[in-house]
């Protein structure tokens, strides 16, 4: 792992393959500016050390081509927080106290983390407590960001997405799946004056989770006089 962290190119196609799922060399090489023979020497080594792998499709005309996309000692490279402990205590709690205490414990846990999320949001309008947010959650260890779909209208809907390209509690994740019913509430209840719902989850097989925040975008006032 030294040698990946002594190389920023080499984290910069792994932050690259998380954030688009798989990619040819050429989009690489473009995507980074960094010559064709460079980069394929980068994708040897850390598909040798078991960070990526690839597969051959089939794009447009001619030979296959080869797609590299993240291993799963690659999405492991990421941030993870908590890891192993965290799921044998819950597979130990579950065994003691049951599945429905479980149940209780997760829902008081995700309460708190609103309740410390809206304090420290702020009042600000909701594209900026999205920021914070997003920013939070980074420091979390999610590589996290947002972007807004736009409206020319000042009186519909707010939209904006926020997209976690991984998981920092992907272990207890795939074990209490329910975790993940108990984030998307927690960010409904951090974000009061807005609803959220779910459109990816890493869950499903899909390489990102996605959350798409609805508000109402405050009429402008007109000037006096």
């Amino acid at each position: 792992m030294t040698s990946i962290q002594q190389s920023s190119t080499k984290q910069d196609i792994l932050q690259y393959l998380l954030r688009k799922a798989h990619a040819r060399a050429q989009d690489l090489a473009v995507a980074l500016d960094i010559s064709p023979q460079a980069i394929r020497r980068h994708l040897k080594d850390l598909e040798t050390q078991g960070l990526i792998e690839h597969k051959s499709m089939q794009i447009g005309m001619g030979r296959p081509q080869h797609v590299y996309q993240l291993s799963r000692k690659g999405h492991d490279f990421f941030p993870n927080r908590y890891g192993e402990f965290a799921v044998s205590l819950l597979d130990t709690l579950s065994e003691t106290v049951g599945n429905d205490q479980i149940g209780t414990v997760l829902q008081k846990q995700w309460q708190r983390k609103a309740h410390d999320y809206r304090q420290r949001l702020g009042n600000g309008s909701l594209q900026e407590r999205v920021a914070n947010l997003v920013n939070l959650r980074r420091a979390e260890g999610y590589m996290a960001e947002y972007h807004i779909l736009t409206s020319e209208d000042p009186d519909e809907e707010l939209q904006l997405v926020i997209t976690e390209h991984n998981c920092a509690i992907s272990q207890i994740a795939e074990s209490f799946p329910r975790v993940c019913d108990h984030e998307l509430e927690m960010f409904a209840a951090a974000l009061e004056d807005c609803s959220v719902e779910r459109t990816h989850w890493i869950n499903d097989g899909e390489h990102q989770c996605g959350y798409l925040i609805s508000g109402r975008k405050q009429r402008r006032q007109q000037p006096a006089g």
